[in-house]
């Protein structure tokens, strides 16, 4: 299927693995033209042939950088993705009583305060282009009891957030969706180091038997995790002509994991 993208242009933040780097990809085997930003730069970022930008979005002037950045290589920009997000580090497998302040600000500022300081910077550029925007979210905010409280409250507000701008911007030309993934076979499961490993650990189970048990213990009934290749494919659709209808949406991409309507 041809989704129209070819010699478009794009941002896409948290760019240097999983779902960041598998949407790259997608866009870029469609002729997306794409700006990738991440604190590191990968090799397989390089390899997307992306124009791979070093930041960390964490610094409240960052996003700004980057836009300016991204419209000085590639003009007025028709897509924004906002991925970069997280919900790794030590101490985060506890309840509420558990995070400090600090720890509430980091989700906050990763999850959400990136996504709309980035926004923000792009919104003018997309106005121009009658462009797309993209967030990804979690289907933690419609769960939030399944996930670091910081993390899924910082999503549920991000959410929001992609309700609103749909509204405000939709009549003016910009198309705003999110995008609620599940379980996605990323770092934040499989590395060492990651949330996955911690949870094992609290747990008493391996890592292994951890990532074995998620699809069942979430309600997945397809039966395993998420590819990230899934994810990225949405958003190509979502950033193509072809979902030209699609505005306000939240996607639920979750393989069943939420029960309600």
């Amino acid at each position: 299927m041809d989704l129209q993208l070819t010699n478009t242009t794009a941002v896409v933040t948290g760019a240097s693995r999983g779902i960041g780097l598998a949407t790259v990809q997608a866009l870029a085997t469609e002729g997306v033209r794409v700006v990738a930003a991440a604190r590191t730069i990968t090799p397989e970022l390089k390899d997307t042939g992306a124009l791979a930008v070093s930041v960390d979005l964490l610094a409240p002037e960052a996003p700004a950088r980057l836009i300016d950045r991204a419209t000085a290589e590639l003009g007025d920009l028709d897509l924004l993705v906002n991925n970069v997000g997280g919900g790794d580090g030590e101490g985060r497998t506890g309840g509420f009583l558990s995070f400090t302040d600090e720890q509430w600000q980091e989700s906050l500022d990763l999850n959400f305060l990136a996504a709309v300081r980035t926004s923000r910077a792009a919104l003018p550029s997309l106005l121009r282009r009658r462009g797309a925007l993209v967030n990804i979210s979690s289907n933690g905010a419609r769960m939030p009891h399944s996930g670091p409280i910081p993390y899924t409250t910082a999503k549920a507000a991000l959410t929001a957030f992609g309700k609103a701008l749909a509204e405000e911007f939709g009549p003016r030309g910009v198309r705003v969706n999110t995008i609620s993934p599940g379980a996605v076979r990323t770092a934040l499961w499989e590395s060492p180091d990651g949330y996955g490993a911690e949870l094992a650990r609290s747990m008493g189970v391996t890592q292994e038997q951890l990532l074995a048990q998620i699809p069942a213990a979430t309600g997945m009934s397809i039966g395993r995790l998420l590819e990230p290749a899934e994810i990225a494919s949405a958003v190509a659709y979502l950033a193509s002509p072809l979902a030209a209808g699609m505005s306000g949406t939240d996607l639920l991409i979750d393989g069943g994991s939420v029960k309600t309507a």
